[in-house]
């Protein structure tokens, strides 16, 4: 029990849980970590048990669209932190117990109706009624648009990838907020933009006796799903193990072990409270927490031009880790926590790795002034919702420097850190990345601390990159949202001078591209369209050069849905080794569709299927064809 609960009254207790439910389940905007959260419910259920909370979580939906109920409850899963715990909830299941990952996203019910066409999809909302997202669903690849299932009920975990979140993590506190927003966008075609990811945890409506076979039959019609663990009583410490070390691993955040009795006719025998199935638990990971005093702000400056606070603490040491510094992610986040000048604060390393503020314990004294001017450059910021910006995007120098940095980390030139970046641009050496591969010797030296040597060295790395290929040119351009592999995707249509021809809506057919990030190209490259002018006069653009033999030279593939026998990185370098091609959508240049075994095929394969009734010269493997024919 956490002590600071201890003397709050069974009103307050609950009216905080009341608070905090809402924030994680409605505002997906929570203030206070999982952790803290379940020992606020702990402290109430140890203290006062008969509190009507327990029969009431969640709390109300607050309805922003259309409302749907669902055909069962959505319930929370009941939650353990130690060994003792889970211990005795598996006393009480018989037979086997199957274990998985606890995906940390946001839970969906997806309907198919007696054609086997998706028709409606919903958030969990209070586990009652959740929200009507059917069309937003509809542009999530992974989520199965037609099955040869009738009237069934898949539920499972709507996520972003963490790979994905990479381009988001300096203004949002982590993935799961990102895509519960994402899902509720009002121009569904937008949630495309987001790459947001499915994993299915449960079947309803299908005649099946356990969890084993509902997935079999998921996987069967091309569901993805995390990989699952049975075990029995006497070794549930075992999947818990093997998934705590596959965490880091894995592309997709997890926050616990999940574990469910097998056989339906075990949970039927168990049942539900009003809160949470019997027959299932949460053994939730818990990162090491600490206090700290916050000893000022400082406001990071992207070369985006967002502004974003970041909390200076005194040194604690978290899973053998000295912290000192955390993102708050953004303005809003920060007022929500309520930070004033000295402020005592939660901190955590949310999987052991990024450290976070989870909460405020007190706070005295002004609350933190949000800057109406840029740090760097001194000129107007403006707030648009959550988000402080500069408005100085021309003329900004930490704005400037920031697009420096990116241009020599995408284009691998060594040697080139921030402060000497800083320097460069002061001195009005570089401005823009053009201004690299003019640089002299005699310049150089000129600077502070640099001899010959080092000088040398910096102007032989610059000369090393003058040919780079048009992939690595489109990602070093900084565009708005264009990470490595969407610059590959880009650099797989043409050449350069053809993206440029090309407008928002011919881009938007491109599979995994959609409007949002084809309007940011688009404008983007008009944007750049001089300074990219000025790097193209130093810099030749490299095509990629396809081999010339090997088991499939010549051969374009594609791949699509969960692979199993290797990850679609290990099967793309497969191809491209033995002289293949890999395409970044399904076309009629076509000739290898691989549909990975994990399911998820989504909407290529529809795509691939349709091109075939029209008489292209398209193959759809499956994995072990696909092996047959590279190895």
């Amino acid at each position: 029990m956490n002590k600071k609960y201890e003397k709050l009254s069974q009103e307050k207790l609950e009216a905080l849980i009341h608070h905090h439910n809402d924030l994680y389940f409605q505002e997906h905007a929570p203030e206070i970590s999982d952790y803290e959260f379940d020992q606020l419910v702990e402290t109430l259920r140890k203290r006062f048990p008969q509190s009507k909370v327990f029969e009431t979580l969640p709390s109300d939906v607050k309805v922003a669209s259309k409302k749907v109920e669902h055909t069962s409850p959505m319930l929370s899963l009941d939650k353990c932190y130690d060994e003792e715990t889970l211990a005795k909830w598996a006393s009480k299941c018989e037979g086997k117990i199957i274990a998985m990952p606890k995906i940390d996203g946001c839970a969906v019910s997806i309907h198919y109706d007696e054609k086997g066409k998706l028709h409606l999809a919903a958030t969990r909302g209070n586990g009652v009624f959740g929200e009507d997202i059917t069309e937003n669903a509809l542009h999530i690849h992974d989520v199965p648009k037609k099955i040869s299932l009738h009237n069934i009920e898949v539920r499972g975990e709507i996520f972003m990838p963490l790979s994905v979140f990479k381009r988001y993590q300096d203004q949002f506190a982590n993935p799961r907020n990102l895509a519960a927003g994402a899902i509720k966008l009002k121009d569904a075609k937008k949630t495309e933009a987001y790459n947001l990811s499915f994993f299915a945890y449960d079947l309803l409506g299908a005649n099946v006796k356990t969890e084993h076979e509902k997935r079999e039959l998921l996987k069967q019609h091309k569901f993805p799903q995390v990989e699952t663990r049975l075990c029995d009583r006497e070794h549930l410490r075992e999947p818990f193990d093997y998934f705590v070390e596959k965490r880091n691993k894995s592309d997709f955040e997890t926050d616990g072990v999940v574990y469910r009795a097998d056989l339906l006719s075990e949970q039927e025998r168990l049942g539900s409270t009003a809160h949470h199935p019997r027959f299932a638990i949460a053994y939730k990971f818990q990162g090491e927490t600490g206090i700290t005093e916050l000893e000022g702000i400082e406001w990071s400056v992207a070369r985006t031009g967002t502004i974003t606070p970041v909390a200076l603490v005194k040194p604690v040491l978290l899973s053998g880790v000295t912290v000192r510094r955390a993102s708050l992610h953004n303005v809003g986040l920060m007022e929500k926590l309520g930070l004033k000048e000295r402020s005592t604060l939660v901190m955590m390393r949310r999987g052991d790795v990024i450290p976070h503020v989870e909460s405020v314990v007190k706070a005295s004294g002004k609350a933190i002034a949000v800057p109406e001017k840029c740090p760097a450059c001194d000129a107007p910021t403006k707030r648009e919702e959550d988000f402080l910006y500069c408005t100085n995007s021309e003329n900004c120098v930490r704005q400037k420097v920031a697009e420096l940095e990116h241009f020599v980390k995408a284009a691998e030139i060594d040697g080139f850190g921030g402060k000497l970046l800083e320097k460069l641009y002061e001195e009005g050496l570089v401005t823009e990345a053009s201004d690299f591969y003019q640089l002299t010797l005699d310049q150089l030296l000129e600077l502070d601390r640099m001899g010959e040597t080092l000088a040398t060295k910096l102007l032989r790395n610059i000369e090393e990159k003058k040919t780079l290929p048009e992939a690595t040119v489109i990602l070093a351009l900084g565009l708005k949202e264009v990470g490595k592999r969407m610059a590959k995707t880009l650099a797989s249509l043409g050449s350069l001078e053809d993206l440029r021809q090309m407008n928002e809506e011919e881009l938007a057919q491109v599979e995994g591209i959609g409007p949002v990030i084809a309007h940011n190209v688009v404008s983007g490259l008009k944007e750049k369209k001089h300074s990219l002018a000025r790097l193209l006069k130093y810099v030749s653009v490299e095509k990629t050069k396809k081999k010339q033999s090997g088991k499939v030279a010549g051969k374009s593939f594609l791949f699509t849905g969960k692979m199993l026998e290797m990850s679609r990185k290990e099967a793309e370098d497969l191809v491209q080794a033995e002289g293949g091609e890999v395409l970044s959508g399904v076309s009629s240049a076509l000739q290898f569709l691989v549909v990975g075994d994990g399911g998820g095929a989504g909407s290529k394969l529809d795509k691939a299927k349709a091109l075939q009734a029209k008489g292209a010269e398209l193959n759809i493997l499956d994995e072990k064809q696909f092996l047959k024919l590279v190895k």
